[in-house]
């Protein structure tokens, strides 16, 4: 059976996230998607985890459901955690993800973890811990905690990032370091990139949405084969990186990702690695240094060319765009428009989900139905036909999809 699962989003107790961001309308709008397996988000935080006692009950195994509820879909319990401390000299800024199999470890964990740092403060609290504390803290809590460090190449919050992350895991988790089996690709890059990285050849690579709103959710996601849908299953499909029941994850086009490129946003700098290595990774305008963007540092770190051959089990990707975006491209309108609205609905009552859309459909089956031209769109993205203008300095790239078909255009909807 097919699962799409999301574990990684934020709650209306995170800061800069929507209102509606409650369990109610993340599993009416995750049942829409066409998500079956949604993180809770922001467990550490007091009012959230007293929401999560109160409104959910166990389903399967370790996954709940809303209480009163006919819905489908399954949460999870995750959170993000900001660790902010100082190592080998330098600052360092790491987040991390953390699923666990049911709310009396979570209880547990944020007990322990409220005596490092201020919970209520945000939905993803900041701790002055080291990461590798963190990750030792959860596993002693649960051995099934599953513990993810979050978008590893964002510049300034992450495993990787040019602006206060590190090298290579060992660094950063020392001895620890086997007990780390996962790790989130981000928004700004895609498996292609990571696989450049032998240190990431036995790690297997997940994809979120991290999403602060509803209409984000399931932007990125994993698809799964697993017929008894548990938390034991999830565990063990992660971190035995079983490619036979781990499908494929889905992807942002990496350049839409806020850090994909070099630059300064007030600056209106927007520079490739190659360009901006010409100048030194100085900011002509400014003349301070550029934010080194995600591109940037995974060429820095790789080991492998772009084109060399992998031998190692990928799990494979497919790169798409939300169902909205592309409407609002054919439209040639913003995506938030009553126009995209009225297709977007017109077409989840045909066929059910929005995933069941971008992935399932035929062109043939869309045009049969009357939907040919929006159709012909949503096909250009499943074949990668699409112009790329990338994000910079916390600035989202934009895609669009290509108005004349290109003979060379490689199908990258492929599996």
């Amino acid at each position: 059976m097919r699962v799409i699962a999301d574990f990684h989003i934020h709650t209306k107790y995170a800061r800069a996230t929507s209102q509606d961001m409650d369990l109610e309308h993340i599993a009416d709008f995750a049942d829409k998607k066409g998500i079956n397996i949604i993180g809770t988000g922001d467990f550490t935080h007091p009012m959230w985890f007293k929401e999560l006692s109160n409104k959910l009950e166990e389903a399967e195994s370790g996954l709940y459901k809303l209480k009163n509820s006919n819905t489908k879909v399954r949460f999870v319990l995750s959170s993000e955690i900001s660790n902010i401390y100082t190592k080998n000299n330098r600052c360092r800024k790491i987040h991390s993800v953390i699923l666990m199999p049911n709310l009396q470890s979570v209880e547990e964990f944020n007990r322990r973890l409220s005596f490092r740092g201020n919970l209520n403060a945000d939905g993803r609290p900041i701790i002055g811990m080291d990461a590798k504390d963190l990750l030792e803290l959860s596993l002693e809590v649960d051995k099934q905690s599953i513990f993810i460090p979050a978008h590893i190449w964002t510049p300034w919050f992450s495993l990787f990032g040019s602006m206060s992350g590190f090298d290579t895991i060992e660094d950063c988790f020392e001895e620890l370091t086997p007990y780390v089996k996962i790790c989130e690709t981000g928004l700004s890059s895609d498996p292609l990139m990571n696989w450049r990285l032998s240190q990431l050849d036995n790690i297997t690579l997940v994809s979120n949405s991290d999403s602060h709103s509803l209409e984000k959710l399931g932007r990125e996601a994993n698809v799964f084969d697993i017929d008894d849908v548990s938390y034991n299953a999830l565990y063990n499909v992660l971190t035995n990186k079983d490619a036979r029941r781990f499908l494929y994850t889905i992807e942002f086009y990496p350049e839409e990702g806020k850090y994909h490129y070099n630059g300064h946003r007030l600056c209106k700098v927007n520079l490739s690695p190659t360009e901006s290595k010409k100048i030194n990774n100085i900011c002509p305008v400014c003349h301070k240094k550029l934010t080194i963007g995600v591109l940037h540092r995974v060429e820095d770190l790789a080991d492998r060319s772009e084109d060399e051959d992998r031998q190692f089990g990928v799990i494979p990707f497919k790169s798409l765009i939300p169902l909205k975006e592309i409407i609002a491209d054919y439209y040639e309108v913003k995506s938030a428009s009553k126009k995209v609205d009225t297709l977007y609905d017109l077409m989840l009552h045909q066929y059910g989900t929005e995933f069941n859309i971008l992935l399932d459909i035929s062109l043939g089956q869309m045009q049969q139905d009357g939907f040919k031209d929006i159709g012909q769109y949503i096909d250009k993205v499943r074949k990668g036909e699409v112009e790329k203008i990338p994000g910079y300095d916390g600035e989202y790239g934009v895609i669009h999809i290509k108005k004349q078909t290109s003979s060379n255009v490689q199908n990258l909807f492929t599996t």
